[in-house]
């Protein structure tokens, strides 16, 4: 079965790629446009790199594949790679990554992407400098709250658009908690939200932000004092707490939205239990040991 290419006669292709050439699937012999064509109509995976044959949509002569065709001398796409066998005329910048054995859409490696051999991937350096969350952990800097990060991390899915990052060809940031997600991904993300999808650390640094957030309840609860607070009073209600980014459970004053944690005065926390105010005193002392 071949699937159905689109395009005019100058710009040949599928929705996937721009390219002017199917490929002759090995493992059943169908000539499809491209990897993605073939798996969405047949009931198995193509292996890309035992792809070796190619159909010109210009002549439609069958061939070994190729940048050019043998028979009518059209150059099939302006970027061909013998290892991955992908074709692309779109006239973005692709580079193969030796290391990943694949390709990727970029200037290249030591130019807006290099390859860190301890997460075993490229990764994009348009959204700064990478740390590498597997040479923290092999230090056992693993930070709290959010287990340890692995080597290996890009083999999984980006958590905003499910797909499979090792082989994607956009480019990928590298999280502070360790995970990772498309750099697109992360600046439509980070638009609404501050903390990572998957173990709700913070995303940056939000110090600043939180001490402002101090400032505001400290008015709050100024606002708010009746003559008389000064003197003793009795224990109010609080709330337990666990801090997502350093993974301390502790008290906080009780209050409908705002909870600092104990130990690092992150914001960034989760209500565990209500406190009343007779058993507060058993809880510090708790805290206390």
């Amino acid at each position: 079965m071949a699937c159905q290419p689109v395009g005019s006669d100058t710009i040949l292709g599928c929705k996937h790629y721009t390219r002017k050439v199917r490929l002759v699937a090995a493992c059943c012999g169908a000539a499809h446009v491209c990897r993605f064509c073939h798996d969405n109509v047949e009931d198995h995976t193509i292996d890309r790199y035992a792809t070796n044959e190619m159909i010109c949509m210009k002549c439609g002569a069958r061939q070994p594949s190729a940048k050019q065709c043998r028979e009518c001398a059209v150059v099939v796409a302006k970027y061909f790679c013998s290892v991955c066998n992908l074709w692309d005329d779109s006239g973005n910048t692709v580079y193969h990554c030796p290391f990943c054995n694949v390709c990727r859409r970029g200037e290249g490696l030591g130019k807006d992407f290099f390859h860190c051999m301890q997460c075993n991937s490229c990764v994009s350096l348009t959204m700064g400098p990478h740390v590498c969350p597997a040479a923290k952990n092999a230090k056992g800097d693993e930070g709290g709250g959010g287990g340890t990060v692995f080597a290996a991390s890009m083999e999984s899915e980006c958590p905003v658009c499910k797909d499979f990052l090792f082989y994607s060809d956009t480019p990928v940031k590298c999280l502070p908690c360790g995970h990772f997600m498309h750099t697109s991904c992360f600046q439509a993300y980070t638009k609404h939200y501050y903390t990572c999808p998957l173990c709700r650390k913070s995303l940056g640094d939000f110090s600043a932000y939180f001490r402002m957030l101090d400032a505001i309840l400290a008015e709050e609860e100024e606002a708010n004092a009746k003559p008389g607070d000064d003197e003793e009073q009795p224990k109010r209600a609080k709330q337990r707490v666990a801090c997502n980014d350093c993974g301390v459970e502790s008290l906080a004053p009780f209050h409908f939205v705002y909870h600092a944690c104990a130990e690092c005065r992150s914001y960034n926390t989760r209500v565990l239990a209500v406190v009343p105010p007779s058993e507060v005193a058993k809880e510090e002392a708790k805290n206390d040991k």
